[in-house]
């Protein structure tokens, strides 16, 4: 029986793939799944797949804070070595993050086949440091290619949960009619923000008989306290949802953060999107997915602003009284998001 350890740690967007990835397997492969403590890993990863949890952190802070973290990194790299050849791994498969780095440099020094998986279209930090010690780079994104140049790198897409692909009927809570249906999501953890954009112009959306679904986040607690538009019939607030698939595939319209996950899914569900980037983001990868889905034509960009402005509002009523709509769904059917765990796959068995 092939073994396959996985490697992914800390966001959804990084987990989130690699479970994809995981559940399309064949029940011929034996996987492993590597993570750190205290992450979301914990939550996620199913028994089944036997989470090992390796203490690692980044590189950051003062000069004797990197020191300190280096040599964790290399300490773990050694454990990561020894226990490929405990476990009798034949590949890996990581989708970049700090756990990403140990294992890369561990498979090395263990002569173990890897891939590593990046989604963005900037690539990660680990990525364009140690991807050319990677059998191959998988590329969600093909113009990140750039960004590696001294790398062996394939596009394939980002995994996405199966649920994607499958037809889902609008859910019962949603508001029905014939009004626009926007969609705003920034994520497990919200996005606080953003929603104070959207807040803003709630009393218009709902001028406008738009059917709102906001979804907050559960760090944004200002909804509590606000009966006025959290009861109205065609504005429905929560703070998540399990059925996103659904959501997406059913809406006009799609507000979202542009992560790599985010981005992904929208893609699979040809849904148009306005993107606000989240401005701090790591070397601003979130501006650079959202430009690729602009680029695309899937997408209009609107930078984090002062709710007070009306640029969000006036791209909204742009979009909603044009045929702009029809256009970006257009665009976004010439994408091919299918097969992509097969070729992940393909992958994964050409170099075990």
């Amino acid at each position: 029986m092939p073994r396959l350890l996985i490697a992914a740690s800390g966001t959804g967007g990084h987990i989130y793939p690699a479970l994809s990835l995981a559940e399309s397997l064949p029940n011929s492969w034996k996987i492993e799944w590597l993570g750190v403590p205290d992450r979301l890993e914990v939550e996620l990863v199913p028994k089944k797949y036997n989470l090992i949890k390796l203490k690692v952190g980044g590189l950051q802070g003062n000069f004797f804070r990197k020191i300190l973290n280096l040599s964790k990194l290399l300490l773990a790299s050694f454990e990561v070595s020894i226990l490929l050849r405990k476990k009798k791994i034949n590949v890996i498969f990581t989708t970049g993050g700090y756990i990403s780095a140990p294992c890369i440099l561990g498979a090395k020094i263990a002569g173990v086949p890897i891939l590593l998986h990046e989604s963005n279209a900037i690539p990660g930090k680990v990525t364009r440091l140690l991807g050319k010690f990677c059998d191959y780079v998988a590329l969600g994104i093909s113009s990140s290619s750039d960004y590696l140049p001294r790398c062996r790198t394939i596009f394939t897409g980002t995994p996405v949960r199966s649920d994607f692909y499958l037809e889902h009927h609008l859910p019962n809570w949603v508001p029905t009619g014939e009004g626009v249906l926007i969609v705003i999501m920034g994520g497990s953890q919200g996005a606080i923000k953003m929603n104070e954009m959207v807040r803003n112009i709630q009393p218009w959306l709902i001028d406008k008989a738009c059917r709102v679904v906001h979804l907050t986040g559960k760090t944004d607690c200002f909804y509590r306290n606000l009966d006025k538009y959290k009861n109205h019939p065609n504005f429905v607030v929560r703070h998540f949802s399990d059925e996103i698939p659904a959501l997406l595939q059913n809406a006009d319209i799609v507000i979202s953060r542009a992560g790599a996950g985010a981005i992904s899914e929208l893609m699979v569900t040809k849904t148009p999107s306005i993107l606000i980037p989240f401005p701090n983001s790591t070397d601003y990868h979130q501006e650079f997915n959202a430009a690729y889905m602009a680029r695309l034509g899937g997408a209009v960009i609107v930078n984090q602003h002062n709710p007070e402005k009306k640029i969000l509002k006036n791209i909204i009523s742009k979009l909603i009284d044009s045929t702009s709509l029809a256009q970006m769904k257009l665009n976004m059917n010439n994408i091919d998001c299918h097969n992509v765990e097969n070729k992940i796959f393909e992958i994964i068995k050409s170099i075990s």
